[in-house]
C-alpha cells in the first residue's frame, strides 16, 4: 500500500511539474452589470496558445455542462510565451473555474464575480463643495507599528534615515479621520499605496511593484477598503493617487515583459524631457515631442507604453477595478502630461465611460495658464485634442499665491497684484470650478517655509485666499499647524515629508493655526456661493486685493492685506457690486458684524471676510 501511494506522488508530482503554472491573474475580481467589457491577463508559464473552459462552482465543485454566467469570447497571445489575454462576458455572479489547457496539460484558477453594488455608476464625486487633505502616506501617522517592516518587502523601516520608510500607514490615517473632519475638510488623497518594492527611497510610493495589492507595509486590500467605508462614515471622500505613467523597476513584469513595448525602452537610459510644451507647440519636433512622453520618469521608474493596446487596456480596467472594489469618489493622476497623450485620453474615456460623475484631478505641473488649461476637457484646444481629463492642478494660481507672500511685495506688479493676475487668465479653463487649488504639496516647500519670516499672518491672508476664490482647495497634511520643513533647505523634499504632530508635540501656535483654518474650512462647507458663485475682483497697486463671490442671493467680499501698513478699504470702487446686496454683514471668522457702509480699515497682513445677502 506504501509503495502504491509512493508511486501515485511520484506520478502527480511529474503531472503537476508539467502543468503550465499560472502567477498572476489580473483583474483581480470582477462584477455584473459593468460597461467595461472585461479582460483577463494571465501570466505564468508556457501559457501561449492555451485553450480556455470555464465551469461554475456549486457547493465546492465544478458544475458540468455548458457554463453561461461567465463566457470566454476571444483570446490572443503576447509576444512573450509566459503571457495570455482572454475575452469575456459577463452574466452572472458566482465562482468560476477558468481552466487553461495545453495538450493534456490542463491548471486552473477560480475567478469570482459579485453583484454590483446598487448606485456605483452614478457615484457621486469630489467637487467645488469640497476640502481635498492631501496625506504623505508613509509619513502621515504610523498607527500599525508591526507592519513597518514585513519580511515580504525589502525596505526595512528606518526612522534614522530621512530618505527611507518611517511606518505611516493605513491605521494611521483611520485614527487620524476625526482630526481630518474637525479641520473642515471633506474628501482625504492619500499618496500612493500600491506595493512599491524598490530596495530604497520606496517610502514615496510612486514607483509600483504590484498594480492589484495595497503594500503589507500600509496594510491590506480589505484595510484600504474599510478605511474607504470609515471615511464614508464621517462624511469624508476619498480619492486615490494612480501612476499610469511609470511602474518601478521592481514589478514582477519587468523580469518578463509581455511585448517589447510594454515599456519604452532606449539603448541606454534616457530621462523624459520634462517638456510638456511639445504636446501643443506647433514649432516641436517629433524629438522632442517623443522624448518627453517616452523618456523615463527617473532611474527606478520605466516608462510605460500606453500605445500598446494590451497596457491600455490593463490600465483601464485598473483604475476602474479600484474604483469599484475601494468604492471611491475619485482619482489623482500622477504625472499626467508625460502620458501618451491619446492613450491617455483613451484611458480617462473608458473610466469616464464607467463613472459618468467621476471627477478626476491631474497633475499638470507647468506655468503659465494656457499651459495648463490645455490639458483640461472641454477647452477647445487649436489642434481638437480632449484629455477628457476633467480637473487640472492650478499650479500658476499656487505660483502666485507662494511669490505675492514671500517678500514684502513693494514693487510695481509685485505683492497680491500677481493674484489678481492669476485669475485674469480664468478665461482660457473650460471649467474654473474644477481647478484643484493648492498653496503647496508634498513635492514643494510648505507655505509657512516660504512666506516672509516664516510669518503666521502671511500662513493666514493665504488660506483665507484658498478657501474664498474659485476651484476645489486641496492643504497638505500639516500646513493645518503651518508646519515648516525639518531642515533650512526643503529642497530635499523628505524633509517636508514629516509624521504630523501629535499631542504633546502641537504647540500653542499650532492650535492657534488649527483653529483659524478650522472656523475657516467648516464655514466654507456651507456656503454654496463659495461652490459655484462667480468671482469680480478689483486691482489694487498698495500689496492688497479684494474680490467678491456672488450669486443673485449672495455675496462673500474679501479684502486681503499683505502690507506691512493699515489699509483703508475703497468701498466707492466696489459700487457696481455692492449695490446689489445689504451692506450689513458678518464676518464669519470673528462673528462680528460688519457695516460696509461706513468706512473700513484692515490692519497688516490681515483679511476682511463679509457674507452679504440681498
Amino acid at each position: 500500500m506504501k509503495k502504491h501511494f509512493l508511486l501515485l506522488t511520484i506520478l502527480c508530482a511529474q503531472y503537476i511539474c508539467a502543468v503550465p503554472l499560472i502567477k498572476q491573474v489580473e483583474p483581480l475580481c470582477w462584477w455584473t452589470e459593468m460597461q467595461t467589457p472585461l479582460t483577463l491577463m494571465f501570466h505564468g508559464e508556457d501559457l501561449q496558445d492555451c485553450q480556455v473552459s470555464v465551469q461554475q462552482i456549486v457547493n465546492g465543485k465544478p458544475k458540468r455542462g455548458e457554463c453561461m454566467g461567465l463566457v470566454p469570447r476571444s483570446q490572443h497571445n503576447a509576444e512573450s510565451p509566459n503571457y495570455l489575454f482572454v475575452d469575456f462576458a459577463v452574466f452572472q455572479p458566482g465562482i468560476y473555474r477558468i481552466t487553461l489547457s495545453k495538450g493534456k496539460k490542463k491548471t486552473y484558477r477560480d475567478y469570482y464575480i459579485s453583484e454590483r453594488r446598487k448606485g456605483s455608476r452614478e457615484r457621486n464625486s469630489f467637487s467645488s463643495a469640497d476640502v481635498v487633505y492631501l496625506i504623505m502616506s508613509d509619513r502621515f501617522v504610523d498607527g500599525d507599528p508591526s507592519n513597518n517592516s514585513t519580511p515580504d518587502t525589502r525596505e526595512k523601516a528606518d526612522k534614522s534615515n530621512v530618505n527611507g520608510r518611517w511606518g505611516g500607514d493605513i491605521q494611521g490615517i483611520i485614527q487620524s479621520l476625526d482630526h481630518i473632519s474637525k479641520l473642515g475638510c471633506t474628501a482625504i488623497w492619500p499618496t500612493p499605496m500600491l506595493c512599491d518594492d524598490e530596495e530604497a527611497w520606496s517610502y514615496h510610493g510612486y514607483a509600483c511593484s504590484d498594480y492589484y495589492h495595497i503594500d503589507p507595509r500600509f496594510g491590506s486590500n480589505a484595510l484600504y477598503a474599510e478605511m474607504v467605508q470609515q471615511a464614508h462614515n464621517k462624511g469624508l471622500k476619498v480619492l486615490m493617487d494612480m501612476v499610469p505613467n511609470h511602474c518601478g523597476a521592481s514589478h514582477w513584469w519587468m523580469a518578463d515583459l509581455p511585448y517589447k513595448d510594454w515599456v519604452n525602452q532606449f539603448d541606454s537610459f534616457t530621462n523624459t524631457n520634462n517638456c510638456f510644451t511639445a504636446n501643443y507647440d506647433i514649432n516641436a519636433s517629433q524629438y522632442d515631442r517623443q522624448l518627453s512622453n517616452r523618456g523615463w520618469f527617473d532611474h527606478p521608474m520605466p516608462d510605460m507604453n500606453l500605445e500598446n493596446p494590451d497596457l491600455l487596456k490593463y490600465f483601464q480596467l485598473w483604475a476602474i477595478w479600484w474604483i469599484e472594489y475601494a468604492n471611491l469618489d475619485g482619482l489623482r493622476v500622477d504625472t499626467y502630461p508625460y502620458i501618451e497623450k491619446i492613450p491617455g485620453s483613451l484611458w480617462l474615456t473608458a473610466i469616464r465611460n464607467e463613472y459618468p460623475n467621476i471627477n478626476i484631478v491631474g497633475e499638470c505641473w507647468t506655468r503659465p495658464a494656457p499651459a495648463v488649461s490645455y490639458w483640461q476637457s472641454g477647452v477647445k484646444n487649436f489642434d481638437g485634442f480632449d484629455s477628457h481629463l476633467p480637473s487640472v492642478m492650478d499650479f500658476p494660481l499656487e505660483e502666485a499665491i507662494r511669490q505675492a507672500l514671500e517678500n514684502d511685495g513693494n514693487y510695481w506688479g509685485g505683492g497680491l497684484t500677481k493674484v489678481y493676475d492669476a485669475l485674469t487668465m480664468d478665461y482660457l479653463y473650460a471649467n474654473v470650478y474644477r481647478l484643484f487649488t493648492f498653496l503647496g504639496n508634498h513635492d514643494m516647500a510648505r507655505i509657512a517655509d516660504v512666506v516672509k519670516d516664516h510669518d503666521p499672518r502671511r500662513v493666514k491672508i493665504a488660506y483665507v485666499l484658498l478657501a474664498t476664490m474659485r476651484g476645489i482647495p486641496q492643504v497638505l497634511y500639516g500646513d493645518e499647524y503651518a508646519l515648516r520643513s525639518a531642515c533650512e533647505d526643503p529642497s530635499n523634499h523628505s524633509y517636508l515629508r514629516m509624521p504630523l504632530p501629535r499631542g504633546e508635540e502641537v504647540t500653542a501656535e499650532m492650535q492657534d493655526m488649527f483653529a483659524f483654518q478650522s472656523i475657516l474650512f467648516r464655514w466654507r462647507k456651507n456656503e454654496p456661493v463659495l461652490h459655484t458663485g462667480r468671482t469680480m475682483h478689483f486691482l489694487g497697486r498698495d500689496n492688497t486685493y479684494a474680490f467678491f463671490r456672488y450669486n443673485d442671493q449672495e455675496a462673500v467680499f474679501v479684502f486681503a492685506n499683505a502690507s506691512e501698513q493699515p489699509r483703508k478699504v475703497p468701498l466707492d470702487h466696489y459700487s457696481e457690486i455692492l449695490g446689489r446686496y445689504q451692506s450689513r454683514g458678518y464676518n464669519p471668522l470673528t462673528g462680528e458684524t460688519v457695516n460696509l457702509s461706513q468706512p473700513t480699515e484692515v490692519q497688516p497682513l490681515s483679511t476682511l471676510v463679509v457674507k452679504l445677502n440681498k
